[in-house]
């Protein structure tokens, strides 16, 4: 069962804190308020409806509270009762998070009111109770020792946790003293410290708070068991072993928040969802619904308009792809090839710790401990535990967590500590899921007669291995922060300080935009990208080793690619003589390209000329000639031709970067062979071209290419 939970966050909304302090550009309510928003957006985040939230406006202009007829609790208004809060509620509260204009008001008297909302909320039953209080600690607070007293008592005798955040508190662990505090300020401090004390509560300033929000949230999660029942070896109606067990998750890949598609609503009074979805979310541009799809299925059918003819699903088969080739199943077929599995955790086998790879693991990590309250279990599972380490083997089960669920292959590896034992399980492919491939040696060259070659320019030298040997050492982190004695006195990124990057950041920014929709991301936290690159310590420390091994390895910077031009060097004749400019047209005269020596003579253009307007005004020629030698073709006959200009004309186009000139006389070009246009059915031709790979040039070929990799291999799919 989940975790319930009642908070109710105090905040001081008194006009003091409107005013800027110790350096701030920023008014207190709005610094401080950061703590509170993250908190709450990240309950809304979550969407649990047994998260409870309440909020509790402290020096407000008016009174509104269950206890507002008694005296001292007046200027305090409950501004959200405890309950369940979604988009739709953070929004309403922001509206009513306003400095009042007045001073008065009882931090006690409001704690008081917090602590019977709580009551009332959860009567008896088991709940987590927070209360959070956010103060400057300007006002009056009624300094009644017995009263003080009392609360305290009360505060535990309801089990509730109390957190109290100043603003500019002071806080010696924090390293935080205010100057010039007023004599107020200075008393209230000290009563609200008192009382944290006597109900076992936590005081700090909301700097500090405030400080930990770059710190990614880490979620408390329950025990999952994944498997109830025996684990066996052997045959069970021959009397195998059997040993009750329970799986529970050990590691567990947590999912990044996936997006939703939205559409803004027309019709602001129509509203989706019940209130607590991201459906409720709204912004400066008014509110998001979410997005529903629709699917229509067609045939094709002449007689109809557009060849067209809907479908219902209902009569649809299912087909799976094989190859390029859709494989129709029926459902008899489809239930004969379904494995009905039994649910059952057997061993099948035996192998030595040394054989297994770490990297043939498939997924998540669980551990397998006895079955609660199951002494006889206990006795069995350690025993085998026992044997599998003192014999390093480990155990490999075929599990199956519940009938009609898919096998798994485990691999059980033994787990003992001082007080705890288990078994570890992993996850290991079958057979369809391994592929072996095979790669040329990396420290040496096998020629084609199968001689063995040692020393090769694809090789790396010895000196080169051994600088970079040196490197590597150089930048070894289990020597770091390593003291005379030779005693590690920090480790390097450890496990506390990792964090997954991409999981945190998003969170951090949707509850980001949640808060404050009007406003850009917050850059990324320092925290997220700590290990984004090597430590400074190790790169100066390695430094010198870097330099030496740029020079062995002859590192040298390449050139910026020039954009539009050739990337080669000018053959010159022996001669002397430039051929080129001896040939070369006049420069009011185009070259014409005869169609029966298109080939050499576009190349030559290509070498003589650099204006691009020239070298377009080829390419479309050679278009041209490509065009008319598919119109003229009888039959096949001038298929290899076409085939042969435009593979050249391609690898001009490349040379020169004229990507999106290629693309499109290339697509123009399909759209007439597919139409009919150029002398008939010459699909056969549109084949021939896709076996050569004649296609777009992507933005791998060409960077200034519109076409990504994707699209290129879509254009002969279509």
């Amino acid at each position: 069962m989940a975790d319930k939970e009642a908070t109710v966050y105090i905040v001081d909304l008194g006009s003091s804190m409107a005013d800027c302090h110790n350096g701030r550009i920023e008014p207190d309510m709005n610094w401080s308020m950061q703590y509170v928003w993250d908190r709450i957006s990240t309950t809304v985040a979550a969407n649990r409806k047994t998260w409870n939230i309440g909020v509790v406006g402290l020096k407000t202009d008016g009174t509104d509270n269950p206890m507002a007829e008694e005296d001292g609790y007046s200027n305090i208004s409950v501004l959200r009762e405890l309950g369940p809060m979604g988009m739709a509620g953070l929004r309403t509260l922001q509206e009513k998070i306003q400095p009042s204009s007045t001073d008065v008001g009882d931090c006690l008297s409001a704690i008081v009111i917090a602590m019977e909302m709580i009551q009332t909320f959860t009567k008896k039953l088991k709940y987590n109770r927070r209360i959070f209080l956010i103060t400057n600690g300007e006002s009056h607070i009624d300094d009644d020792e017995e009263a003080v007293s009392e609360i305290a008592t009360r505060i535990k005798e309801l089990g509730i946790e109390l957190t109290v955040l100043g603003v500019d508190f002071d806080d010696s662990e924090f390293g935080f003293k205010e100057e010039d505090k007023t004599e107020q300020k200075a008393t209230n401090e000290g009563l609200l410290k008192q009382l944290t004390d006597a109900c076992d509560g936590q005081f700090g300033t909301i700097a500090e708070a405030i400080a930990e929000l770059s710190f990614p949230r880490l979620k408390p999660v329950k025990p999952y068991k994944t498997y109830e029942g025996p684990l066996t070896l052997g045959d069970p109606q021959q009397g195998a072993m059997s040993i009750d067990v329970e799986r529970y998750f050990k590691t567990h890949k947590a999912t990044i928040p996936p997006a939703s598609n939205v559409v803004l609503q027309q019709n602001h009074a129509k509203r989706s969802g019940d209130g607590n979805g991201l459906e409720e979310i709204q912004s400066s541009g008014g509110n998001f619904a979410a997005v529903s799809n629709e699917r229509t299925y067609t045939v094709n059918d002449p007689t109809k308009p557009k060849g067209k003819r809907e479908v219902l699903y209902e009569e649809l088969a299912k087909g799976y792809e094989y190859g390029r080739t859709a494989v129709h199943i029926s459902d008899s077929e489809h239930n004969i090839t379904k494995i009905e599995t039994t649910k059952g955790f057997a061993i099948v086998g035996f192998i030595p710790q040394e054989n297994f790879e770490p990297f043939v693991n498939m997924g998540d990590s669980c551990m397998i401990v006895p079955q609660k309250f199951n002494d006889e279990a206990a006795i069995k599972l350690s025993s085998f535990i026992h044997s599998l380490h003192e014999l390093e083997s480990y155990a490999i089960a075929r599990l199956v967590m519940k009938d009609g669920k898919e096998p798994l292959l485990v691999i059980l590896a033994p787990h003992i500590d001082l007080e705890f034992e288990c078994l570890y399980d992993v996850p290991l492919p079958f057979a369809e899921d391994v592929r072996s491939y095979r790669f040329p040696p990396l420290d040496k060259v096998v020629t084609l007669t199968g001689k063995v070659l040692n020393e090769h320019r694809q090789l790396p030298s010895h000196d080169l291995l051994e600088t970079m040997s040196e490197y590597v050492d150089a930048m070894d982190i289990s020597t770091y922060e390593v003291d005379d004695n030779g005693e590690r006195t920090q480790e390097y990124a450890s496990v506390d300080d990792l964090y997954c990057p991409t999981l945190h950041r998003i969170n951090q920014a949707v509850r980001h935009r949640a808060i404050y929709p009007d406003q850009p991301v917050p850059p990324i936290p320092p925290i997220l990208v700590k290990y984004a690159k090597p430590d400074e310590k190790l790169e100066e420390a390695a430094k010198t080793r870097l330099d030496d091994l740029i020079e062995t390895a002859e590192v040298k910077k390449v050139p910026p690619k020039a954009t539009g031009k050739r990337q080669r060097d000018k053959v010159m004749p022996r001669s002397g003589l430039d051929i080129d400019a001896l040939l070369k047209q006049p420069e009011h005269k185009r070259a014409k390209i005869d169609p029966n020596n298109a080939i050499p003579e576009f190349r030559q253009i290509f070498n003589m000329s650099d204006d691009e307007d020239v070298v377009k005004d080829a390419a479309k020629q050679m278009g041209q000639i490509i065009r008319d030698l598919i119109s003229d073709s009888m039959g096949d006959l001038n298929y290899e031709r076409a085939i042969e200009d435009l593979g050249v004309l391609r690898e001009g186009m490349v040379d020169f970067e004229f990507a999106a000139l290629f693309n499109t006389f290339l697509l123009d070009l399909k759209k007439k062979i597919l139409s009919g246009e150029l002398g008939g059915d010459r699909r056969e031709l549109w084949w021939m071209l896709k076996g050569k790979g004649l296609g777009l040039i992507d933005n791998v070929a060409v960077e200034s290419s519109n076409v990504t990799p994707e699209e290129a291999a879509e254009f002969y799919k279509k």
